[in-house]
């Protein structure tokens, strides 16, 4: 029996970053670890992708649960660190969760040699396919873009963020600040998770002096929360009295909120299930429900998330008219995440859409536009939207380490109409002719083409490994199609290679290609088409040629 007490307790000293650490192994699926404050600011945490999720509960000087994480600590290889700052921790109570026959004893992992104390993290850019010029998280995995809103000249983008790793996990808000919608600050993180939940989409508000957010809290169910900010959406108090709404759906998610001056209420817009539901608050603390829609209309291949709701600029068709975004996944028109739409009326109940009910309308026919939502209080009456920029089907598998997602380049919407429907517009917002450069002659892995179209057109982007991106523009059709089944590294999904098709709803005179690193966004200039793809080649692409058409190159200024 003395023998197997021995055996549980093995203990191995490592010195980490000049201090002695113990890691106390209790099993052979348990592990702690002495940390604290008073040795190094962080503590680096040395990841394996491949690996099952360790679980890591955090414990404050009176050995109470501060917070949990979970983190796929690394077995046999390090793929990179991620940092967790100690503040009041110390200690970390480690348990290793999947079948550990095969991995060899706990005590022996690698991560046991790699953890690291350190009062810095070192988030300088390790990444070639990281973007120049889209919005990226310095380190750990993005999804959804949240609570975005606009004041004192900044544009605020809250996002589902895990510091703790590169695949989706420990979901709290990340933050960062931008005066022109295309170089973006990072900001301390704005919400992290409690004893509610993670905490997953939402919206936020401006009302007077403060900034409120509503998002979900993740738990056992999902609830909705309020959280209020006075310092400008720096820093948010959770509201006492949280949740705020509840239910017994399983699926009850992503509030979006805005004021409606014809009842004098705020609304919310719900995802629950495959439909939305609104609800109407005068304090913005208690909600009355409302109206349902979703019933019979659209695409309902999967769950409705990422609700949106908002009355369009009506200068192209006339009257005034109420857009809802409805993000899915599945259903996608090509597999996996996008976003469909409905153009109706709102008169501050109940939302009637103008269309019949199986008409669907995407807002982008690409494969990676996900999750749009628009900023609260834009400039100009301006309706701003950003997306996800990527697919549920390979999101955690996409083939970066450092961080793991994208936003799309900042779009406007409007309104325009082509035989019976109105359809929504999406042009580059007027920030992108901001940071237009010099022309150049050939196409850098950064940069902006702007191709006049004849009735047929072939566009094709290629480099020196045979790598290559075909787009075609068919008049006849009225179609637009892009082509990335040879772009380059597609082999990490077979969801990945494909071929994406818009209808172009009339002719497209000119189109706009917007190049980054990674990705690969196609506009017509007038609105009436877009499409966003992922791109992964192990080269830039270097070569354009134009059957059919004119094209002229630009740089992008940093």
């Amino acid at each position: 029996m003395k023998r197997l007490f021995l055996t549980l307790m093995a203990m191995t000293t490592l010195t980490l970053a000049g201090a002695q650490v113990t890691p106390m192994v209790l099993g052979d699926k348990h592990v702690m670890l002495r940390v604290g404050a008073d040795k190094a600011k962080y503590v680096l945490l040395p990841v394996q992708e491949t690996e099952d999720i360790a679980a890591i509960a955090v414990l404050d000087g009176r050995n109470e649960m501060a917070q949990r994480l979970n983190v796929k600590l690394a077995i046999d290889r390090v793929d990179y660190w991620v940092p967790y700052e100690l503040k009041g921790a110390r200690l970390l109570d480690i348990e290793f969760h999947g079948d550990r026959r095969q991995k060899g004893a706990v005590g022996e992992f690698v991560c046991w040699k790699e953890i690291k104390l350190s009062d810095t993290f070192d988030t300088t850019n390790r990444e070639r396919f990281r973007p120049a010029y889209h919005h990226t998280p310095l380190y750990g995995w993005m999804n959804d873009p949240n609570g975005m809103f606009y004041k004192d000249g900044v544009w605020h983008l809250y996002y589902q963020w895990n510091p703790y790793g590169s695949q989706w996990e420990n979901m709290t808000w990340g933050h960062s600040t931008s005066t022109d919608l295309v170089h973006w600050q990072a900001q301390p993180m704005a919400l992290e998770a409690d004893w509610l939940g993670s905490v997953f989409s939402g919206s936020c508000v401006t009302n007077g002096n403060e900034v409120v957010a509503y998002y979900t809290s993740a738990g056992m169910n999902q609830t909705q929360a309020m959280a209020v900010s006075r310092d400008g959406g720096m820093t948010f108090t959770k509201y006492a009295g949280n949740p705020v709404l509840t239910s017994d759906k399983p699926d009850f998610r992503d509030p979006n909120v805005f004021w409606y001056e014809g009842t004098k209420r705020w609304i919310m817009i719900l995802a629950v299930g495959q439909e939305m539901q609104i609800y109407s608050s005068k304090d913005m603390k208690d909600w009355q429900y409302e109206s349902a829609f979703g019933q019979g209309y659209g695409n309902h291949g999967g769950v409705w998330e990422c609700p949106d709701l908002f009355e369009a600029p009506s200068g192209a068709v006339g009257g005034a008219k109420w857009v809802l975004l409805c993000n899915i996944n599945p259903g996608g028109p090509f597999g996996g995440s996008a976003t469909q739409y409905f153009v109706g009326q709102f008169d501050g109940h109940k939302f009637n859409c103008e269309s019949m009910p199986k008409v669907t309308k995407w807002l982008d026919y690409g494969k990676d536009h996900y999750a749009t939502v628009s900023f609260y209080n834009a400039p100009d009456n301006r309706r701003v939207v950003l997306a996800w920029m990527s697919n549920w089907q390979y999101a955690n598998q996409v083939p970066t380490k450092q961080f793991r997602s994208a936003n799309s380049i900042p779009r406007d919407l409007g309104l325009f109409t082509h035989g019976e429907e109105t359809y929504v517009s999406v042009v580059p917002s007027k920030e992108m002719l901001d940071v237009r450069g010099a022309k150049t002659k050939k196409p850098t892995e950064v940069c902006e083409i702007v191709v006049d179209l004849k009735n047929q057109t072939e566009i094709v982007l290629s480099n020196t490994k045979g790598e290559q991106v075909v787009m075609t523009y068919d008049g006849a059709k009225q179609t637009f199609s892009m082509d990335r089944t040879k772009s380059g590294d597609v082999s990490f999904s077979e969801a990945f290679p494909c071929v994406t098709v818009a209808p172009t709803h009339g002719t497209i005179r000119q189109l706009r290609l917007f190049i980054d690193h990674c990705s690969i966004e196609a506009f017509d200039a007038e609105g009436k088409m877009a499409m966003t793809n992922l791109v992964f080649p192990s080269e830039p692409y270097s070569s354009l040629k134009v059957k059919g058409g004119k094209a002229v190159i630009y740089e992008i200024k940093n």
